[in-house]
């Protein structure tokens, strides 16, 4: 006796025929795609997307500039044999594209050939049926469209107040790191919410996160478990701003220490290439204020305008070097990258720097506010500037005015000086805090 199953919920040939549909439309999207690039300059309308950055969940991301994609077409447009090659493939695709949708396809033509003899009304009428078929589609489609948004709405909404807690402690000035074990060891929420802000959530600069990021790119290139350096890497890519501010720095927390063989708490500049070409800072206004550090030294800048304005320092030496410098303002048109901006962390080390060689780093203003920092120098060598501000910092390391903690050395050079209301008065590091 034969037993019998139950049958299934879908046949293999409906998926089958799904599956051929979709490839066909794909096919099909493609081919158009490609007829429409050879014989029509996409760029005018794809031109506004760029740059663009895709962050994948695996942790991986893609960044594509416009200048990549226009050589592409440029290429395309110079070569005969390459465009007449896309307009073959692109014909070869739609080719395929009609097989995979038309089952049959001289079935389906003899199909319309027999109904159009019988029926001379079918060609009139054949266009408001496809009307028709395309209506209900769209309808289907803006449906599954508003109940995706629906959804979507939703879980933000959900994670956004089960996240309110790590916001407020992130708001009122600690790291990621403390505000996580705030959590945790006041159970002010379930691990959900820990999850949702350290796992799921990528490294970001502008949430104040420690790692090294080659600018533009919000997320870092590299990080290393352990190392809590905040460095951000320039290259070719012009940068419209980057701010930093209200953070603490080196060892100022208890328990906290340097980078291994390291010296400086902030550095800021170019890189001397022992078998390659030295690198330079290029930045057009530089502003370093309010901020707080064991020495503050400069040295091999040159600079049209530097102003030197209401410093405290345990010791200071100010060199006012005449210099030639021209003003100085760094563009890069649609190609500039947006502001990379942080407020609030705690980092072992900033440090940022050009070191590809022959490339210099270039910055349209780079501010540096509030920098609470112990255990190491605040140093910014080979920079080439427009506008150098450096006002209402304290320096320092209690050990008398005979040690210059505030340092300008001869190697500056400034076509117009304003120095005005520094003073040398007894200044400490601050004690580390819990």
């Amino acid at each position: 006796m034969k037993r019998k199953f139950p049958s299934l919920p879908f046949s293999f040939r409906r998926v089958r025929t799904v599956f051929r549909q979709i490839l066909g439309v794909l096919m099909l999207l493609l081919a158009l795609t490609g007829f429409f690039v050879a014989t029509k300059n996409p760029m005018p309308w794809i031109e506004p997307l760029f740059p663009v950055h895709i962050t994948f969940f695996w942790g991986g991301w893609l960044h594509l500039e416009q200048a990549y994609v226009q050589g592409l077409l440029t290429t395309l447009y110079a070569d005969a044999l390459i465009l007449r090659s896309a307009i073959g493939i692109s014909a070869f695709t739609l080719l395929i594209s009609l097989v995979l949708l038309v089952q049959n396809p001289l079935g389906a033509l003899r199909t319309l050939g027999r109904g159009l003899k019988r029926s001379p009304k079918a060609l009139l009428y054949s266009p408001i049926t496809f009307y028709r078929r395309v209506v209900a589609w769209r309808n289907w489609l803006l449906a599954k469209i508003e109940y995706l948004q629906a959804e979507s709405g939703k879980w933000k909404a959900t994670f956004n107040i089960l996240k309110s807690p790590y916001s407020l402690l992130r708001a009122m000035g600690f790291s990621p790191q403390m505000a996580v074990s705030f959590l945790v060891a006041g159970s002010a929420v379930g691990g959900g919410v820990v999850v949702n802000e350290t796992v799921f959530s990528e490294r970001s600069f502008e949430r104040g996160d420690s790692g090294t990021y080659n600018a533009p790119v919000d997320a870092p290139i590299s990080f290393t478990e352990g190392d809590n350096t905040l460095r951000i890497v320039l290259g070719t890519t012009p940068v419209r701003e980057i701010t930093i501010e209200n953070v603490s720095v080196g060892t100022i927390f208890q328990g906290s220490a340097l980078p291994s063989g390291q010296t400086t708490a902030v550095l800021v500049g170019g890189v001397a290439i022992s078998n390659g070409t030295s690198t330079v800072l290029e930045i057009g206004e530089l502003i370093i204020e309010k901020s707080r550090c064991k020495s503050m030294d400069f040295t091999n800048i040159n600079a049209h305008t530097i102003n030197v304005v209401g410093n405290a320092s345990d010791g200071q030496s100010i060199n006012t070097t005449a210099g030639s410098s021209r003003m100085l303002a760094i563009g890069g048109g649609h190609h500039q990258a947006d502001a990379m901006v942080t407020s609030g962390g705690t980092y072992d080390r900033i440090h940022i720097d050009a070191p590809t060689s022959a490339v210099n780093g270039k910055i349209g203003k780079l501010t540096l506010s509030n920098l609470y920092t112990k255990g190491g120098a605040c140093t910014f060598t080979r920079l080439e500037v427009g506008t150098l501000t450096i006002k209402l910092n304290e320096i320092g390391n209690g050990d008398g005015f005979s040690t210059k903690e505030f340092s300008i050395a001869s190697s500056v050079t400034g076509a117009n000086w304003n120095v005005a209301d520094n003073v040398e008065v007894s200044i400490a590091e601050p004690a580390a805090v819990q």
